[in-house]
């Protein structure tokens, strides 16, 4: 997350921006944004989206280490790692090139973990249950998906996923846009 701190307090600089500038174009506090540039706090996914939008960014210019492109992700260079807000683990599992639109990761949910805030944005999102199973809220309706299944939908449409087994559930997850 260190990288992400500084890759935020560059693009802010390089656009000429203020701290004070941000926080108006974020509705996020001035102490909360310095706090978050020097690495003294965690960042909501939510929060990261508000100030790539407000620098005029994708939320994946943050992730990148290098511009240089790479096709093929061995298995050990896969890392899980957490987002404040969300408690599923997750591990990206896509190539790094130019235009990349499709958002490939690993979601692994503990048993009887259960996402608590719906959520919606732009996009679709396909969802392929590895092991276990989940059940998807869309629209007031429950969809059970178990292993083998696939759910797709709009992303626009407010969602939860939670997991109802005492055993863990892994999904992948492919989503558009790119986020990460």
């Amino acid at each position: 997350m260190e990288e992400i701190n500084k890759k935020i307090k560059e693009l802010r600089i390089q656009k000429g921006l203020t701290l004070k500038d941000l926080s108006e174009r974020t509705e996020l506090s001035i102490s909360f944004l310095s706090q978050v540039e020097r690495g003294t706090t965690s960042l909501a996914i939510t929060s990261l989206k508000k100030i790539a939008d407000a620098l005029n960014t994708k939320m994946a210019e943050f992730f990148e280490e290098t511009s240089n492109q790479k096709y093929v992700v061995k298995a050990n260079e896969h890392h899980p790692f957490n987002i404040k807000g969300s408690e599923f683990t997750y591990v990206r599992k896509n190539g790094e090139f130019a235009g990349r639109l499709l958002e490939p990761i690993l979601v692994t949910l503990t048993p009887n973990q259960k996402q608590t805030q719906k959520f919606g944005h732009p996009g679709e999102e396909f969802y392929y249950v590895v092991e276990g199973m989940v059940v998807f809220q869309l629209e007031g309706e429950e969809y059970l998906v178990r292993k083998g299944d696939s759910i797709h939908f709009p992303s626009t449409i407010p969602h939860t996923v939670e997991n109802p087994s005492n055993e863990e559930a892994i999904l992948l997850s492919v989503l558009t846009p790119v986020i990460f």
